[in-house]
């Protein structure tokens, strides 16, 4: 299993921008996917982005697309998610998460659970 540990959530005007930011340990980084979803109150988590083992390979999901951007930095163990133009809907705890292949981290319910960080709460006001 790898460890996760999420960063960089926080309270935001609509079209302000964060960084987030997931550390990760335990494996060999760069042999893995990894994905970002979040999950708003009342609502089931959803995928947001993902991000192949070599950074080679990115996708997300059509609400974001042209506002946030996938990257890893695999010197670093660590993978981030730049969101700019931010709205009150992007407003819910972003999980990051990983597994062996790209397939893997776009599907919630592939994904181990012993796979995902705890979450890191993002507040869009508007």
């Amino acid at each position: 299993q790898v460890q996760l540990v999420e960063s960089g959530g926080g309270l935001v005007q609509a079209g302000g921008s964060l960084r987030l930011s997931c550390a990760a340990s335990g494996r060999t980084f760069s042999t893995y996917a990894m994905g970002w979803f979040r999950q708003a109150p009342g609502k089931e988590r959803e995928f947001v982005a993902a991000i192949s083992g070599s950074g080679g390979i990115t996708y997300s999901t059509a609400s974001v697309k042209g506002r946030f951007t996938i990257s890893r930095d695999n010197a670093k163990n660590t993978m981030y998610l730049q969101m700019s133009s931010l709205k009150p809907e992007d407003t819910a705890v972003y999980y990051c998460a990983a597994g062996d292949t790209m397939r893997v981290v776009t599907t919630p319910k592939l994904i181990r659970s012993g796979d995902w960080g705890k979450g890191t709460l993002v507040t869009v006001s508007s």
